[in-house]
């Protein structure tokens, strides 16, 4: 289940700080994390070793969403830092109050949990082929928000058609996750 709270709040661009006291530890985890979505190929996210320091942090500021790798257990004081918290050394995951409603789970959190369990636990799977696994359920989840969205009024986008998401009458969590992944995608109307 762990994992499946990184994939969404990585999938929803949040804000994910790592601990741990050593920095080979939090090194080697944070830079597994941005295969979790393989299908941004987008390495600027990852930030695997950080100081609480005015000018690295800084850098975070201006980051609509990052993982972000600290050795010093002060971070953990620092809210404003994250949405979601990683303790490495107490193997701990929190969510932030903050970021709880657009992180709510459901059915198909569900179904992608049992997906990665499924394939982290068949031993003639390799670490690639079990990422292909969690970037093809992505791609099903992108093809369920395509529906409900459609090209922007200067043809530039595809923006989210808020009416017809509802009508579909998804159960809750289903809907605001797509409509979270919509706005972390840049498809709400403006």
């Amino acid at each position: 289940m762990e994992t499946v709270i990184l994939h969404t709040a990585l999938m929803l661009k949040k804000k994910i700080v790592v601990y741990h006291p050593k920095i080979e530890a939090v090194q080697e985890f944070t830079r597994t994390l941005p295969a979790l979505v393989w299908h941004r190929q987008d390495g600027t996210i990852l930030h695997s070793y950080m100081h609480l320091n005015a000018d690295e942090l800084e850098v975070l500021q201006v980051c609509t969403g990052y993982i972000a790798g600290f050795v010093d257990l002060e971070v953990s004081n620092r809210p404003d830092l994250y949405n979601v918290f990683v303790n490495l050394a107490e193997s701990e995951i929190t969510i932030a109050p903050l970021a709880k409603e657009a992180m709510a789970m459901g059915k198909l959190h569900k179904e992608m949990g049992q997906l990665i369990v499924q394939s982290a636990e068949d031993p003639e799977k390799s670490g690639s082929q079990i990422i292909q696994d969690i970037a093809l359920k992505t791609r099903e989840i992108f093809t369920n928000l395509a529906p409900f969205s459609e090209v922007s009024a200067d043809g530039e986008k595809r923006v989210l058609n808020l009416e017809a998401l509802k009508q579909k009458r998804f159960p809750p969590a289903t809907e605001n996750f797509l409509y979270h992944l919509a706005a972390a995608e840049q498809m709400l109307k403006i």
